[in-house]
Protein backbone atom coordinates (compact mmCIF):
# COMPACT_ATOMS: atom_id res chain seq x y z
CA UNK A 1 0.00 0.00 0.00
CA UNK A 2 1.34 3.07 -1.16
CA UNK A 3 1.99 6.38 1.56
CA UNK A 4 3.73 8.80 0.43
CA UNK A 5 3.76 10.76 3.66
CA UNK A 6 5.62 7.68 4.98
CA UNK A 7 7.86 7.81 2.07
CA UNK A 8 8.67 11.33 2.45
CA UNK A 9 10.10 10.36 6.19
CA UNK A 10 11.95 7.62 5.52
CA UNK A 11 13.71 9.22 2.80
CA UNK A 12 14.55 11.91 4.89
CA UNK A 13 16.26 9.92 7.58
CA UNK A 14 18.19 8.28 4.45
CA UNK A 15 19.45 11.22 3.01
CA UNK A 16 20.86 13.49 5.48
CA UNK A 17 24.75 13.34 5.78
CA UNK A 18 26.39 14.46 8.61
CA UNK A 19 27.67 17.68 7.62
CA UNK A 20 25.25 18.91 6.34
CA UNK A 21 24.03 20.31 9.71
CA UNK A 22 24.29 24.58 9.57
CA UNK A 23 25.57 26.11 12.46
CA UNK A 24 22.34 26.45 13.56
CA UNK A 25 21.23 23.22 13.95
CA UNK A 26 24.95 22.39 15.39
CA UNK A 27 24.26 24.83 18.20
CA UNK A 28 20.45 23.88 18.89
CA UNK A 29 21.43 20.11 18.80
CA UNK A 30 23.92 20.77 22.00
CA UNK A 31 22.00 23.30 23.86
CA UNK A 32 19.24 20.66 23.74
CA UNK A 33 21.54 17.53 24.41
CA UNK A 34 22.96 19.28 28.08
CA UNK A 35 19.03 20.74 28.90
CA UNK A 36 18.07 16.96 28.35
CA UNK A 37 20.85 15.26 29.98
CA UNK A 38 20.41 17.77 33.02
CA UNK A 39 16.61 16.98 33.80
CA UNK A 40 17.17 13.82 33.30
CA UNK A 41 19.58 13.37 36.13
CA UNK A 42 17.48 15.80 38.00
CA UNK A 43 14.36 13.75 37.33
CA UNK A 44 15.99 10.74 39.62
CA UNK A 45 14.65 12.40 42.17
CA UNK A 46 11.34 12.80 41.03
CA UNK A 47 8.07 10.99 42.73
CA UNK A 48 7.86 7.58 41.42
CA UNK A 49 11.74 7.49 39.64
CA UNK A 50 12.97 4.81 41.86
CA UNK A 51 9.92 2.54 41.01
CA UNK A 52 10.40 2.81 37.69
CA UNK A 53 13.90 1.49 37.57
CA UNK A 54 13.37 -0.90 40.17
CA UNK A 55 10.93 -2.28 37.68
CA UNK A 56 13.44 -1.72 34.82
CA UNK A 57 15.73 -4.13 36.50
CA UNK A 58 13.49 -6.71 36.83
CA UNK A 59 12.86 -6.92 33.19
CA UNK A 60 16.51 -8.73 33.01
CA UNK A 61 19.77 -8.58 32.49
CA UNK A 62 22.33 -7.18 30.06
CA UNK A 63 25.61 -4.98 29.36
CA UNK A 64 24.07 -2.78 27.33
CA UNK A 65 23.96 0.94 28.83
CA UNK A 66 23.08 2.43 32.31
CA UNK A 67 20.62 4.77 32.57
CA UNK A 68 21.94 8.95 33.40
CA UNK A 69 23.10 8.76 37.48
CA UNK A 70 22.99 5.05 37.48
CA UNK A 71 25.80 2.11 37.51
CA UNK A 72 24.12 -1.04 36.57
CA UNK A 73 23.81 -2.04 33.17
CA UNK A 74 20.26 -2.61 31.84
CA UNK A 75 19.03 -3.44 27.99
CA UNK A 76 18.96 -1.12 25.77
CA UNK A 77 14.61 -0.76 25.70
CA UNK A 78 15.24 -0.45 29.29
CA UNK A 79 17.61 2.11 29.95
CA UNK A 80 15.11 4.46 27.17
CA UNK A 81 12.19 3.64 29.06
CA UNK A 82 14.24 4.46 32.85
CA UNK A 83 16.17 7.81 30.93
CA UNK A 84 12.79 8.78 29.14
CA UNK A 85 10.93 8.49 31.97
CA UNK A 86 12.94 10.57 34.32
CA UNK A 87 13.92 13.30 31.27
CA UNK A 88 9.94 14.07 31.39
CA UNK A 89 8.79 13.27 34.92
CA UNK A 90 9.19 17.26 36.53
CA UNK A 91 8.00 19.25 33.13
CA UNK A 92 11.31 20.51 32.76
CA UNK A 93 12.05 19.00 29.62
CA UNK A 94 12.16 20.90 25.75
CA UNK A 95 9.26 21.18 23.63
CA UNK A 96 8.55 21.91 19.87
CA UNK A 97 5.71 24.49 20.76
CA UNK A 98 3.93 24.49 17.13
CA UNK A 99 3.64 20.92 17.30
CA UNK A 100 3.18 20.53 20.45
CA UNK A 101 5.69 17.70 21.22
CA UNK A 102 8.81 17.31 23.81
CA UNK A 103 11.35 15.55 21.10
CA UNK A 104 14.07 15.29 23.42
CA UNK A 105 12.77 13.29 26.03
CA UNK A 106 12.30 10.28 23.36
CA UNK A 107 14.28 11.28 20.56
CA UNK A 108 17.61 11.35 22.85
CA UNK A 109 16.38 8.66 25.56
CA UNK A 110 16.47 6.14 22.74
CA UNK A 111 19.53 7.24 20.55
CA UNK A 112 21.68 7.21 23.84
CA UNK A 113 20.78 4.19 24.82
CA UNK A 114 21.18 2.68 21.38
CA UNK A 115 24.09 4.80 20.95
CA UNK A 116 26.07 3.32 24.22
CA UNK A 117 24.78 -0.40 23.16
CA UNK A 118 26.61 -0.61 19.69
CA UNK A 119 29.31 1.40 20.95
CA UNK A 120 32.01 3.69 18.67
CA UNK A 121 28.97 6.26 17.78
CA UNK A 122 30.73 9.69 17.40
CA UNK A 123 29.63 12.83 18.33
CA UNK A 124 28.82 13.76 14.51
CA UNK A 125 26.91 10.87 14.09
CA UNK A 126 25.08 11.10 16.93
CA UNK A 127 24.17 14.88 16.26
CA UNK A 128 22.98 14.19 13.14
CA UNK A 129 20.42 11.27 14.46
CA UNK A 130 19.34 14.08 16.52
CA UNK A 131 17.99 16.18 14.08
CA UNK A 132 16.73 13.71 11.88
CA UNK A 133 14.82 12.15 15.21
CA UNK A 134 13.52 15.89 16.08
CA UNK A 135 12.50 16.54 12.62
CA UNK A 136 10.77 13.47 12.21
CA UNK A 137 8.79 13.58 15.53
CA UNK A 138 7.79 17.69 14.87
CA UNK A 139 6.89 17.64 11.41
CA UNK A 140 4.24 14.93 12.53
CA UNK A 141 3.23 17.08 15.17
CA UNK A 142 2.89 20.17 13.61
CA UNK A 143 0.55 18.44 10.53
CA UNK A 144 -1.98 18.49 13.16
CA UNK A 145 -4.90 21.01 12.45
CA UNK A 146 -6.62 19.97 15.75
CA UNK A 147 -5.87 20.17 19.37
CA UNK A 148 -4.49 16.98 21.35
CA UNK A 149 -6.51 13.49 20.98
CA UNK A 150 -3.69 11.52 21.96
CA UNK A 151 -0.83 12.63 23.82
CA UNK A 152 0.88 13.83 21.15
CA UNK A 153 4.78 13.83 22.78
CA UNK A 154 4.42 10.10 22.77
CA UNK A 155 2.40 9.12 20.00
CA UNK A 156 3.90 11.25 17.53
CA UNK A 157 7.81 11.34 19.69
CA UNK A 158 7.69 7.64 18.78
CA UNK A 159 8.35 7.79 15.51
CA UNK A 160 11.32 10.52 15.97
CA UNK A 161 13.27 8.08 18.56
CA UNK A 162 12.52 5.25 16.00
CA UNK A 163 14.06 7.35 13.23
CA UNK A 164 17.68 8.22 15.41
CA UNK A 165 17.83 4.82 16.71
CA UNK A 166 17.35 3.48 13.13
CA UNK A 167 20.05 6.26 11.85
CA UNK A 168 22.40 5.26 14.50
CA UNK A 169 22.21 1.47 13.10
CA UNK A 170 22.70 2.11 9.96
CA UNK A 171 19.59 0.80 8.96
CA UNK A 172 18.74 0.30 5.11
CA UNK A 173 15.72 1.72 3.51
CA UNK A 174 13.75 -1.41 3.88
CA UNK A 175 14.48 -2.29 7.63
CA UNK A 176 13.95 2.02 8.15
CA UNK A 177 10.39 1.61 6.67
CA UNK A 178 9.86 -1.29 8.41
CA UNK A 179 11.52 0.12 11.87
CA UNK A 180 9.28 3.24 11.73
CA UNK A 181 6.22 1.02 10.70
CA UNK A 182 6.79 -1.11 14.17
CA UNK A 183 7.02 2.29 15.56
CA UNK A 184 3.23 2.61 14.67
CA UNK A 185 2.46 -1.09 16.03
CA UNK A 186 3.48 0.31 19.75
CA UNK A 187 2.20 4.22 19.43
CA UNK A 188 0.31 5.05 22.55
CA UNK A 189 0.12 7.84 24.86
CA UNK A 190 -3.44 8.70 26.74
CA UNK A 191 -4.73 12.56 27.33
CA UNK A 192 -6.36 11.26 30.29
CA UNK A 193 -3.26 11.33 32.11
CA UNK A 194 -2.78 14.58 31.59
CA UNK A 195 -6.10 15.87 32.63
CA UNK A 196 -5.96 13.57 36.06
CA UNK A 197 -2.21 14.73 36.79
CA UNK A 198 -1.12 11.15 37.06
CA UNK A 199 2.63 10.04 36.51
CA UNK A 200 1.72 8.64 33.82
CA UNK A 201 2.04 11.18 31.16
CA UNK A 202 5.82 11.03 31.75
CA UNK A 203 4.90 6.61 31.54
CA UNK A 204 3.69 7.28 28.37
CA UNK A 205 7.02 9.40 27.14
CA UNK A 206 9.18 6.02 28.63
CA UNK A 207 6.53 3.61 26.66
CA UNK A 208 7.67 5.69 23.62
CA UNK A 209 11.55 5.53 23.99
CA UNK A 210 11.78 2.20 25.02
CA UNK A 211 8.63 0.77 22.08
CA UNK A 212 11.29 2.84 19.33
CA UNK A 213 14.34 0.85 20.74
CA UNK A 214 12.12 -3.11 20.38
CA UNK A 215 10.94 -1.31 16.67
CA UNK A 216 14.88 -1.03 15.11
CA UNK A 217 16.18 -4.31 16.56
CA UNK A 218 12.81 -6.13 15.18
CA UNK A 219 13.33 -4.54 11.63
CA UNK A 220 17.44 -5.12 12.05
CA UNK A 221 16.52 -9.21 11.81
CA UNK A 222 13.91 -8.39 8.85
CA UNK A 223 10.17 -8.52 10.93
CA UNK A 224 8.02 -6.50 8.89
CA UNK A 225 5.96 -3.20 9.44
CA UNK A 226 2.42 -1.59 8.27
CA UNK A 227 3.78 0.60 5.45
CA UNK A 228 0.95 2.88 5.29
CA UNK A 229 1.73 4.11 8.86
CA UNK A 230 0.98 7.65 7.81
CA UNK A 231 -2.00 7.77 5.62
CA UNK A 232 -3.30 4.74 5.52
CA UNK A 233 -6.60 3.90 6.31
CA UNK A 234 -5.77 2.99 9.72
CA UNK A 235 -2.57 5.02 9.46
CA UNK A 236 -1.32 7.53 12.15
CA UNK A 237 -3.20 10.99 10.84
CA UNK A 238 -6.50 9.15 10.60
CA UNK A 239 -6.40 7.46 14.15
CA UNK A 240 -4.53 9.93 16.12
CA UNK A 241 -5.79 13.21 15.00
CA UNK A 242 -8.65 14.80 14.29
CA UNK A 243 -7.18 16.74 11.54
CA UNK A 244 -4.33 17.65 9.50
CA UNK A 245 -2.29 19.07 6.61
CA UNK A 246 0.15 17.35 4.86
CA UNK A 247 1.75 20.22 3.48
CA UNK A 248 4.06 20.13 7.10
CA UNK A 249 5.72 17.77 5.56
CA UNK A 250 7.05 20.10 2.45
CA UNK A 251 9.97 21.31 5.22
CA UNK A 252 11.48 17.92 5.15
CA UNK A 253 15.11 18.40 4.80
CA UNK A 254 14.68 22.30 4.37
CA UNK A 255 14.19 23.32 8.36
CA UNK A 256 16.02 21.98 10.87
CA UNK A 257 13.65 21.90 13.47
CA UNK A 258 15.55 21.53 16.46
CA UNK A 259 16.28 25.12 15.77
CA UNK A 260 12.52 25.66 16.76
CA UNK A 261 12.49 23.82 19.92
CA UNK A 262 11.65 25.92 22.88
CA UNK A 263 13.76 25.35 26.57
CA UNK A 264 11.68 25.26 29.64
CA UNK A 265 12.88 27.81 32.20
CA UNK A 266 10.76 26.59 35.04
CA UNK A 267 9.87 22.81 35.87
CA UNK A 268 5.83 23.19 35.65
CA UNK A 269 3.80 22.49 31.85
CA UNK A 270 5.14 24.93 28.94
CA UNK A 271 1.58 26.28 29.43
CA UNK A 272 2.31 27.65 32.26
CA UNK A 273 5.33 29.75 31.22
CA UNK A 274 3.78 32.31 29.64
CA UNK A 275 1.93 33.07 32.69
CA UNK A 276 4.54 32.56 35.03
CA UNK A 277 6.86 35.70 32.56
CA UNK A 278 4.55 37.31 32.72
CA UNK A 279 4.28 37.69 36.81
CA UNK A 280 7.53 37.43 37.46
CA UNK A 281 8.01 40.75 34.90
CA UNK A 282 4.97 42.54 36.86
CA UNK A 283 6.72 41.51 40.51
CA UNK A 284 9.59 43.25 39.40
CA UNK A 285 7.97 46.26 38.20
CA UNK A 286 5.47 46.39 40.97
CA UNK A 287 7.58 45.08 43.97
CA UNK A 288 4.46 43.55 45.69
CA UNK A 289 4.62 41.32 48.28
CA UNK A 290 2.44 38.04 48.61
CA UNK A 291 -0.56 39.74 50.78
CA UNK A 292 -0.92 42.52 48.48
CA UNK A 293 -2.60 40.98 46.08
CA UNK A 294 -5.87 41.33 45.35
CA UNK A 295 -6.14 38.71 41.80
CA UNK A 296 -4.05 37.70 39.33
CA UNK A 297 -5.66 37.06 36.19
CA UNK A 298 -4.18 34.86 33.13
CA UNK A 299 -6.21 35.78 29.44
CA UNK A 300 -4.72 33.33 27.18
CA UNK A 301 -5.71 30.96 24.00
CA UNK A 302 -7.86 27.91 24.85
CA UNK A 303 -5.19 25.30 24.76
CA UNK A 304 -3.57 26.98 28.14
CA UNK A 305 -7.21 26.53 29.26
CA UNK A 306 -7.47 23.13 28.46
CA UNK A 307 -4.18 21.98 29.40
CA UNK A 308 -3.14 24.17 32.96
CA UNK A 309 -6.53 25.83 33.68
CA UNK A 310 -7.61 22.61 36.18
CA UNK A 311 -8.65 23.99 39.41
CA UNK A 312 -6.78 24.11 42.73
CA UNK A 313 -6.76 20.89 44.68
CA UNK A 314 -6.00 20.81 48.55
CA UNK A 315 -4.38 17.34 48.19
CA UNK A 316 -2.97 17.71 44.72
CA UNK A 317 -0.01 15.56 43.95
CA UNK A 318 3.23 16.56 42.50
CA UNK A 319 2.41 16.28 38.46
CA UNK A 320 -1.27 17.45 38.93
CA UNK A 321 0.45 20.77 40.89
CA UNK A 322 3.01 20.94 37.83
CA UNK A 323 -0.23 21.57 35.51
CA UNK A 324 -2.05 23.88 37.58
CA UNK A 325 -1.18 27.41 36.63
CA UNK A 326 -3.12 27.95 39.82
CA UNK A 327 -0.58 27.02 41.41
CA UNK A 328 2.53 27.59 39.75
CA UNK A 329 1.23 31.03 39.34
CA UNK A 330 1.24 31.57 43.19
CA UNK A 331 4.56 30.07 43.17
CA UNK A 332 6.46 32.63 40.82
CA UNK A 333 3.91 35.05 42.80
CA UNK A 334 4.71 34.48 46.14
CA UNK A 335 8.26 33.12 45.79
CA UNK A 336 9.55 34.81 42.65
CA UNK A 337 10.79 31.43 41.27
CA UNK A 338 9.42 28.36 40.54
CA UNK A 339 11.69 25.74 42.40
CA UNK A 340 12.63 22.01 41.48
CA UNK A 341 11.36 21.13 45.15
CA UNK A 342 7.86 23.15 45.20
CA UNK A 343 5.41 20.48 44.16
CA UNK A 344 5.81 18.04 47.29
CA UNK A 345 3.24 17.23 49.41
CA UNK A 346 4.35 19.87 52.37
CA UNK A 347 4.73 22.54 50.01
CA UNK A 348 1.32 22.22 48.10
CA UNK A 349 -0.42 22.15 51.32
CA UNK A 350 0.84 25.41 52.69
CA UNK A 351 -2.21 27.55 53.87
CA UNK A 352 -0.56 30.49 52.24
CA UNK A 353 0.51 29.08 48.61
CA UNK A 354 -3.01 27.92 48.81
CA UNK A 355 -4.32 30.90 50.13
CA UNK A 356 -2.44 32.88 46.92
CA UNK A 357 -3.47 30.04 44.30
CA UNK A 358 -7.24 30.77 45.00
CA UNK A 359 -6.49 34.61 43.54
CA UNK A 360 -5.22 33.00 40.03
CA UNK A 361 -7.55 32.44 37.18
CA UNK A 362 -7.01 31.61 33.91
CA UNK A 363 -9.49 33.46 30.94
CA UNK A 364 -10.18 31.89 27.54
CA UNK A 365 -9.17 34.89 25.32
CA UNK A 366 -11.06 32.99 22.16
CA UNK A 367 -7.94 32.29 19.83
CA UNK A 368 -8.98 30.58 16.85
CA UNK A 369 -5.93 28.45 16.78
CA UNK A 370 -6.74 24.95 18.54
CA UNK A 371 -2.54 24.55 19.69
CA UNK A 372 -1.49 27.93 20.11
CA UNK A 373 0.11 28.93 23.19
CA UNK A 374 0.70 32.45 22.70
CA UNK A 375 -0.18 35.45 23.14
CA UNK A 376 -0.57 35.66 26.79
CA UNK A 377 -1.35 38.88 29.07
CA UNK A 378 -1.11 38.79 32.87
CA UNK A 379 -3.26 41.39 34.58
CA UNK A 380 -2.21 41.67 38.82
CA UNK A 381 -4.72 44.05 40.74
CA UNK A 382 -3.01 44.71 44.70
CA UNK A 383 -5.53 45.47 47.03
CA UNK A 384 -5.27 49.21 47.24
CA UNK A 385 -6.53 49.22 43.67
CA UNK A 386 -2.82 49.41 41.50
CA UNK A 387 -2.92 47.16 38.52
CA UNK A 388 -0.20 46.12 36.21
CA UNK A 389 -0.63 44.37 32.95
CA UNK A 390 1.87 42.70 30.32
CA UNK A 391 1.48 41.03 27.24
CA UNK A 392 3.67 38.21 26.01
CA UNK A 393 4.17 37.51 22.36
CA UNK A 394 7.19 34.74 23.00
CA UNK A 395 7.50 32.84 26.41
CA UNK A 396 10.91 33.02 27.80
CA UNK A 397 12.68 30.04 26.47
CA UNK A 398 11.19 30.31 23.12
CA UNK A 399 13.49 30.75 19.88
CA UNK A 400 12.74 34.62 19.65
CA UNK A 401 12.99 34.98 23.31
CA UNK A 402 15.77 32.30 24.13
CA UNK A 403 17.95 31.40 27.40
CA UNK A 404 21.55 32.62 26.87
CA UNK A 405 24.17 29.92 27.14
CA UNK A 406 24.97 31.40 30.69
CA UNK A 407 21.26 30.45 31.46
CA UNK A 408 22.33 27.13 29.78
CA UNK A 409 24.43 26.26 31.64
CA UNK A 410 23.25 27.41 34.74
CA UNK A 411 19.52 25.15 34.36
CA UNK A 412 22.13 21.97 33.97
CA UNK A 413 24.39 22.88 37.40
CA UNK A 414 21.22 23.40 39.07
CA UNK A 415 19.43 20.06 37.95
CA UNK A 416 22.89 18.20 38.59
CA UNK A 417 22.73 19.54 42.03
CA UNK A 418 19.41 18.48 42.67
CA UNK A 419 17.97 15.22 44.44
CA UNK A 420 19.76 13.25 47.01
CA UNK A 421 22.85 12.35 44.72
CA UNK A 422 24.21 15.63 43.16
CA UNK A 423 26.88 15.78 40.93
CA UNK A 424 30.60 16.87 41.32
CA UNK A 425 31.19 20.28 40.13
CA UNK A 426 34.07 19.17 38.25
CA UNK A 427 32.30 16.34 36.56
CA UNK A 428 29.60 18.77 35.49
CA UNK A 429 32.17 21.06 33.95
CA UNK A 430 33.52 17.85 32.08
CA UNK A 431 30.06 16.85 30.65
CA UNK A 432 29.54 20.68 29.98
CA UNK A 433 32.97 21.12 27.82
CA UNK A 434 32.02 17.86 25.96
CA UNK A 435 28.94 18.90 24.88
CA UNK A 436 30.43 22.13 23.70
CA UNK A 437 32.62 20.19 21.96
CA UNK A 438 29.80 17.23 20.59
CA UNK A 439 31.83 16.95 17.47
CA UNK A 440 35.35 16.22 18.37
CA UNK A 441 33.73 13.05 21.08
CA UNK A 442 34.84 9.45 19.43
CA UNK A 443 32.10 7.47 21.76
CA UNK A 444 29.34 8.58 22.85
CA UNK A 445 29.70 6.06 25.69
CA UNK A 446 32.55 8.06 27.11
CA UNK A 447 29.66 10.82 27.32
CA UNK A 448 27.78 8.35 29.63
CA UNK A 449 30.46 7.18 31.88
CA UNK A 450 31.36 10.42 32.82
CA UNK A 451 27.84 11.02 34.58
CA UNK A 452 27.52 7.95 36.12
CA UNK A 453 27.84 7.31 40.17
CA UNK A 454 31.35 5.67 39.85
CA UNK A 455 32.60 8.53 37.92
CA UNK A 456 32.33 10.52 41.14
CA UNK A 457 34.38 7.79 43.05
Amino acid sequence: MNDAVAARLIDHVMRREAGELDAAARRAIKVFVLDTLGVTLAGRAAEWAGEVHRAALGWGAANDARALGHDTPLPAPAVAFVNAYNAHNQEFDCVHEPAVVHPMATVHSAALAVAERRGGVDGRSFMTAISLGVDVATTIGCAATTGLKFFRPAAAGVFGATAAAARLLGLDRAQTANALGLAFAQCSGTMQAHREGKPTLALNIALAARAAVQAVDLARLGFPGPAAFMTGPFGYLRMMEDGFDLIAFEALGKIARITEVSHKPFPSGRATHGGVDGILQLRNQMKFLPEDIEKIELFAPPLIQQLVGRPLGAEMTANYARLCFQYVGALAAGEGEVPLDGYSAAATRQPARQALAAKVAVIDDGNPDPNALAPQRVVITLRDGQQGEVTVADTFGAPANALSDEENVAKFRRCCAHGSAPVAPAQVDAVVAMVADLEAVTDMRHLVASMTPAARR
